[in-house]
């Protein structure tokens, strides 16, 4: 079996990019947990036919050995800079043969095919709650995990993976497969959720496969996304242990989480001082040692405690984020949330048009489960259905390395206590999640609307203020900050004036919403004056401001409030220009766009030293006004 270490000479202070064949690799994931015992070794599954390996359940595994299916003539569309860049891969490798074969999934790095040894590729075993209802096995149906690399410069691991790979045991019904349409999309969405600074799985090339058709509603061509992440272990793989009893495969899949992909049980979370009353406590402290019990015995927590609260965490930030951009996952079953805190799995994903919290992306999704206003609490939903994968350990306490505990599991005449102190643990952990949830939100809606500091009445006056406004104005919700980011204050200094400014956050074909366009400038007109007062006070005297302030403020919410982000129109619009007309050249100025999603223009520009031609008059387009016929769009999870 692969070890986990390197097979490249590329060492921890080499911090120069190499080509993708000499990056470092690893196998750490599949060196540490159990493969499918069909195929024990990488040469077992190597030496089957590659149209023998088919859907079917797996037991006792977390992972199979599986190879991506071979294509032919692969055509490497667009690459994101940022992914080579910060995966450490050299600028222009991706002209080269042997890449082009690494993210079509021809070439197996770190194979040796003469020896059948080394490093192989791997498909995830995952079950999965979809729309609140048990799904079973699901896994990795279309997904293969080529190796994880780190960068020496950063010191960031990485697993790469290809979707659209073939088929793997965990393919169910489908045939294992990527439409090229749905590739474009997470290509671009990754990215540019990363530039946003929402924490997200990563894009790094998109490739076309000429000779392969692939079977939707309608007949498509097929893709390859090469994607990587920290990790893609997602709550549906605790789902199906559970869901199977498996005891033990839980804490050594826990353990490794833990002590690999979070880097050690001192890294996780201590024991706030009030778990009860998160938000009066400080932040918690970090260090604590694998073995310490902290509190009582009623609420004990232990090492798996800390760790259960660190995904809660990490997953309460994420959310937050979304809700203040204005994204939506569209799909949030327990298999598409991050155990990491990422967001994952792109299907009917979209930014917020006109602001409507009931708003769902996903055209399947009637009872609006996945809905921009639903997301915390679906998210706490599935952390739930995690807590009580864990709830055993949980529960344990103080006991939870005790031989026969970890043996033979719960006696009879300890459940009642087990299960109390679990219930208790996640109970407030759901008040901690609540806490960072609302504190990021504040924090990242403060920048947004221009403040320094959140105040107790900010929350009611202006964030829910302006978010009554748009829903009834229809007004689109990152228009308006954008908008919002180049308004003076020396301009809302009347009620006239901040009615006649008002009108620079309405479409251009008026307002569609209650009341008109009158009731409208009556409407933002007052929220710009409780507006105007909080901006004199955060960054003046609370009388005045002077222009070298107000225009430092303005700078200050450019860098926070985007200038472009992917829309559901014009991702289409995309889709269309490169399969239709062949026009992929618009990859890449998408892609430039997503990048650097808070400048004021792009085309005619330098970055990094190069200068950039871009396309003056499709960025205008693309960061105008939504055309009426592309507002709240609307999608398939069909991909």
């Amino acid at each position: 079996m692969a070890s986990q270490f390197s097979t490249n000479g590329a060492t921890a202070g080499n911090a120069t990019a190499l080509p993708l064949n000499d990056i470092p690799k690893s196998w750490t994931f599949t060196s540490k947990l159990p493969p499918d015992s069909v195929f024990p070794t990488p040469a077992a599954s190597h030496k089957t036919p590659r149209g023998e390996i088919l859907p079917r359940q797996v037991r006792d595994a977390l992972f199979t050995w599986v190879r991506p299916v071979s294509v032919e003539k692969p055509e490497l569309l667009a690459v994101s800079p940022a992914a080579m860049r910060d995966l450490g891969i050299a600028e222009g490798d991706e002209k080269s043969d042997d890449f082009v074969n690494t993210v079509a999934g021809n070439k197996l790095q770190g194979w040796d095919e003469e020896k059948q040894e080394g490093g192989y590729p791997w498909a995830q075993c995952y079950g999965g709650f979809q729309f609140g209802q048990w799904a079973g096995q699901l896994g990795d149906g279309r997904a293969i995990s080529l190796f994880e690399t780190t960068n020496p410069s950063s010191g960031i691991r990485y697993e790469l993976q290809l979707k659209g790979a073939g088929l793997t045991p965990y393919s169910r019904f489908a045939d294992g497969k990527a439409v090229l349409r749905s590739s474009i999309r997470e290509f671009i969405v990754s990215e540019a959720l990363n530039a946003l600074g929402i924490p997200t799985t990563r894009a790094l090339s998109l490739t076309l496969l000429p000779g392969v058709k692939v079977r939707r509603e309608t007949t498509e061509p097929g893709a390859i996304v090469a994607r990587f992440a920290q990790s893609w272990l997602r709550i549906g793989n605790f789902d199906i242990l559970r869901a199977r009893g498996d005891r033990d495969l839980i804490r050594k899949l826990a353990t490794y989480i833990a002590e690999d992909v979070f880097g050690g049980w001192e890294t996780l979370p201590g024991r706030l001082e009030d778990p009860d009353k998160p938000t009066e406590s400080a932040p918690p402290k970090r260090g604590i040692p694998a073995d310490t019990i902290e509190g009582p015995s009623e609420s004990a927590e232990n090492r798996f405690t800390r760790l259960y609260r660190e995904i809660v965490r990490r997953n309460a930030l994420t959310v937050a984020k979304w809700q203040a951009y204005g994204f939506m996952n569209g799909v949030l079953n327990t298999d598409n949330t991050s155990l990491f805190g990422l967001s994952i799995d792109f299907g009917p994903f979209a930014f917020m048009d006109n602001f409507d919290p009931s708003y769902t992306p996903n055209h399947d999704d009637f009872m609006l489960r996945y809905s921009y206003k639903n997301q915390p609490s679906i998210i706490w939903w599935n952390l739930v259905r995690l807590g009580e994968a864990l709830g055993e350990l949980l529960g344990a306490g103080s006991q939870v390395d005790d031989p026969t505990f970890v043996e033979d599991g719960v006696k009879e005449e300890e459940a009642d206590g087990i299960i109390s102190r679990a219930e208790k643990v996640i109970m407030q952990t759901g008040e901690e999640y609540k806490a960072v949830f609302l504190g990021e939100y504040k924090k990242v809606m403060t920048a947004r609307l221009g403040l320094k500091n959140c105040k107790d009445g900010d929350f009611e006056e202006l964030f829910s203020g302006i978010l009554d406004t748009m829903e009834s104005l229809e007004l689109d919700f990152n228009l308006f900050f954008r908008r919002l980011s180049l308004v003076k204050v020396s301009e809302l200094e009347t009620e006239a004036a901040r009615q006649d400014r008002a009108s620079v956050f309405f479409y251009s074909d008026g307002v569609t919403g209650v009341g008109g366009e009158e009731e409208g400038r009556k409407r933002v007109g007052e929220w710009l004056e409780k507006w105007r007062q909080r901006i004199l006070e955060d960054w003046g005297d609370g009388q005045t401001i002077s222009d070298e302030q107000d225009k430092e403020r303005m700078g200050a919410m450019k860098k926070v409030n985007p200038n472009f982000v992917p829309r559901g129109w014009i991702l289409d619009e995309i889709i269309k220009r490169v399969e239709k007309d062949d026009e992929t050249d618009v990859l890449d100025r998408v892609m430039q766009m997503a990048l650097h999603p808070f400048e004021e223009s792009w085309a005619g520009r330098t970055f990094g030293g190069k200068a950039y031609k871009g396309d003056i008059d499709e960025e205008t387009r693309w960061t105008s006004d939504v055309p009426r016929l592309g507002r709240a769009m609307q999608c398939s999870c069909s991909s």
